[in-house]
């Protein structure tokens, strides 16, 4: 009755404003669980990360969307998988995209997360890591507006590097204004900047980390070396710049009404030995648990649970979009159907049992497709606790049950061969429905 007794006035619009939550979405680059010190990651303390997990929904069982860093942020946007829209390794030369059968870049015409919450009133940034477009020999690639952004703060693969840290085509250089090794502090500066900029407005910032991605460079005088001894000053000081994001928000008052999200894009390579992937099977590049299994934190306080562990709800990247946008009272796309579902109610404690099937794809052929130490089926299916991995023409069935061999160590394709023809029959049908690239 207030809201409408104050329409016209500009009143009720501020207050319905303030009632939307501003949305901080962190995804790292490369980082395992096994990097995370509530995932059980020993290399370095992340007090940052562990505080947010204590103030907020730590889940264990977050998909990301590929074993790689283009069609993983591509699902996330997107809500769909990435291989709908021809995306499905990293985005590099137009050569290597070509052979790959992949576009150059993510069509501006795809459902667009950012696009979405600015169109219900949010500000939109994308801050950090892009890979969706743009670099190298990519000169066309859309700019950040044309996917809904307000602003976009890009490193060398994106469509708008900024010039503080690409002082050449690569992912850093000596001769950089922001230093490897300051990046997340930039990163952050710049998203602070950005909530300064809007006070009484609801605000979506993708800040998208870069510095767990290889190469590892801590300080000027580092070997430069991909060693362990180099990786944990680089988690430590992601972790510290994490810290003073929350402790940012909390002096600007924006605490109470900000979710904070944090994961990663796909696992981590080099894994040291599995260490890095604990306790899951893989690395980046394989569709094992490892490659694809993620930690995934969110804080948003008296709305999700404070210390809870959800260690049942199945999730997705491609979850975040209808999520946010329910979250967010912002409709969702008519002329497209997203893979992902709203799982606003496990964020809010109360666990998600059951879903559908979910899938996932990577390396079609071997000439353009990387590939780390240990080499998964290029497809793989998850329905309940039964996942099926399998080569597209149908070879190398491997079935585990992840509710008793979570490290996927026990094949029992032959055993169970029943669910092994179900989930295959599931996974050629789904990537039947692939569009091609002509």
């Amino acid at each position: 009755m207030l809201l409408a007794l104050l329409a016209g006035t500009g009143i009720a619009s501020a207050k319905a404003s303030a009632a939307k939550p501003n949305i901080i979405f962190i995804l790292a680059d490369d980082l395992g669980p096994g990097d995370v010190g509530v995932y059980g990651g020993r290399l370095a303390p992340t007090p940052s990360l562990d505080r947010l997990a204590a103030q907020g929904t730590r889940f264990t069982q977050y998909y990301s969307a590929s074993p790689i860093c283009s069609p993983s942020r591509c699902g996330l946007i997107t809500g769909m998988y990435p291989s709908r829209w021809r995306i499905t390794s990293f985005l590099q030369t137009r050569k290597g995209n070509a052979g790959c059968e992949m576009d150059d870049f993510l069509d501006p015409r795809a459902p667009s997360l950012p696009r979405a919450l600015k169109e219900a009133g949010y500000r939109t940034a994308h801050i950090g890591k892009w890979h969706l477009g743009g670099g190298r020999d990519v000169t066309d690639a859309p700019r950040f507006a044309s996917y809904g952004y307000d602003e976009g703060v890009g490193t060398y693969e994106s469509p708008e590097p900024h010039p503080d840290i690409t002082a050449t085509d690569w992912i850093w250089h000596e001769t950089d204004r922001v230093k490897r090794w300051d990046r997340t502090r930039f990163f952050i500066d710049r998203t602070l900047d950005f909530l300064d900029r809007h006070p009484g407005q609801p605000v979506f910032v993708n800040l998208w980390l870069d510095d767990p991605h290889t190469p590892w460079v801590p300080d000027a005088r580092s070997d430069r070396k991909d060693t362990p001894q180099n990786l944990k000053p680089v988690l430590a000081e992601m972790d510290r710049q994490i810290g003073r994001l929350l402790d940012e928000l909390k002096k600007r008052g924006l605490e109470e009404n900000t979710i904070v999200i944090f994961t990663s894009d796909n696992g981590a390579l080099p894994s040291f030995d599995g260490a890095r992937s604990w306790p899951y099977r893989g690395h980046k590049l394989a569709l094992y648990e490892g490659g694809i299994r993620m930690p995934f934190l969110v804080r948003w306080p008296g709305q999700v649970p404070a210390g809870k562990i959800d260690n049942r709800s199945p999730l997705m990247a491609e979850d975040l979009f209808p999520t946010l946008c329910a979250i967010a009272g912002a409709p969702l796309p008519r002329e497209h159907r997203l893979d992902g579902i709203d799982v606003s109610a496990a964020w809010r404690g109360q666990a998600l049992a059951k879903r559908g099937p979910m899938f996932w794809e990577y390396g079609r052929n071997d000439e353009f497709f990387r590939f780390g130490p240990e080499r998964s089926p290029s497809l793989a299916v998850r329905r309940d606790n039964w996942k099926l991995l399998i080569h597209a023409d149908g070879t190398r069935p491997e079935l585990y049950d992840l509710a008793t061999d979570v490290k996927e160590a026990h094949n029992l394709a032959a055993e169970q061969p029943e669910i092994t023809r179900e989930l295959k029959k599931l996974v050629m049908d789904w990537r039947a429905a692939w569009p091609r690239k002509d």
